[in-house]
């Protein structure tokens, strides 16, 4: 299987950037570049930071909107131009992105400004460290390859219960832990029980609940916060590209050809959801007191918390999207393929931002 999400997905994320493919251009060193093209690049992952919204894309475009997403602008400093794959503030000020290259990304004001924490070589080699620790001859192994490969491996999720301790995962079985806002980490690939190596699609948290799901139908859990994890029987083989935990505890789950299935016994058990487009879903987000599922055709599907029932929503363009929130005025914001549209809380009508 390839690295990454099937389709679009497949290009945008896992293509490897220049420095790895031959060309001359370090994107780990390279910042990314400031102008109005931003506004028209591929984007893959929505956050709200307070009142702000703050989306991040292809060659380290970070976008942010002060009016619900009606108006973007670029942040002003971002220090690599590897691809950014997912966002989450918690706070208005405190937020982490991650992307190609094993790198994690920080701000400290809501998004102006940020600061490279931990890139795919330094990664490698935290592994390395505690495979070598671990005395375990098959990982040690793993490592060593993963140390040769350089900085390719993309990371693809992160969770932060708090502005000190997060979790990010990514390809390959990629995982790393911090537990102080990312001045530190380390290697937390041997805390999942995943020794085929299989990519880590997503992550979702409730409390000391900590889910991963991922390809060929991994789904893993901690119920201490993330210091021990153990596998899920799942309900299918399919790879799993998205999930979230409702308020409420229920589980979600989805992934390829708009497979959705849900837990309301933390994972022990599942069922499946009707989903009115067989399309792979690519993001599932809580948003108030709503669910928003985007999927690969570029539909924009939302459920009340109470009633799960998916209904779609007119997203103009039927280009594959990534994921959608709300912004602070209520109205509904998807990222993807073609940039950001906002969705008016007082008519089912797209704009295009």
């Amino acid at each position: 299987m390839n690295k990454m999400l099937h389709g679009w997905l497949l290009a945008a994320c896992c293509a490897l950037p220049p420095a790895y493919a031959g060309g001359s251009v370090d994107v780990l060193s390279q910042p990314a570049v400031q102008g109005p093209q931003a506004l028209r690049a591929v984007l893959q992952d929505v956050a709200r930071a307070g009142t702000r919204l703050v989306s991040v894309g292809e060659r380290g475009v970070v976008l942010l909107s002060d009016d619900n997403g009606k108006a973007w602008r670029q942040a002003k400093t971002v220090p690599v131009s590897v691809s950014l794959t997912a966002v989450q503030f918690v706070d208005e000020r405190n937020g982490w992105a991650v992307g190609h290259a094993g790198v994690v990304l920080r701000s400290e004001d809501g998004g102006e400004h940020w600061t490279l924490q931990l890139d795919g070589k330094r990664a490698a080699a935290l592994e390395l460290q505690a495979a070598e620790a671990s005395a375990d001859e098959r990982r040690l192994a793993a490592a060593q390859r993963l140390l040769a490969d350089g900085a390719d491996k993309p990371l693809l999720a992160l969770s932060f219960a708090d502005a000190q301790h997060g979790l990010v995962v990514g390809a390959y079985g990629l995982a790393m832990i911090t537990a102080d806002g990312g001045r530190s980490w380390q290697s937390g690939m041997g805390l999942l029980p995943n020794r085929r190596g299989l990519h880590l699609y997503a992550l979702a948290r409730q409390g000391a609940d900590v889910y991963v799901a991922g390809e060929q139908g991994l789904l893993l859990r901690s119920r201490d916060a993330g210091a021990h994890f153990e596998a899920l029987q799942g309900p299918y083989d399919g790879s799993y590209f998205a999930a979230s935990v409702l308020p409420n505890g229920r589980l979600l789950v989805g992934g390829l050809r708009g497979s959705l299935f849900a837990s309301d016994d933390g994972g022990a058990s599942f069922q499946a959801l009707a989903n009115p487009i067989p399309a792979s879903l690519n993001g599932i987000r809580v948003a108030g007191d709503q669910v928003l599922l985007a999927n690969q055709a570029g539909m924009l599907l939302r459920s009340s918390l109470s009633d799960f029932a998916a209904h779609p929503l007119p997203v103009s363009d039927g280009l594959p999207l990534t994921a959608a929130t709300t912004a602070a005025d209520g109205s509904i914001v998807a990222v993807g393929m073609a940039g950001a549209r906002r969705l008016a809380p007082s008519s089912s009508s797209s704009t295009k931002d």
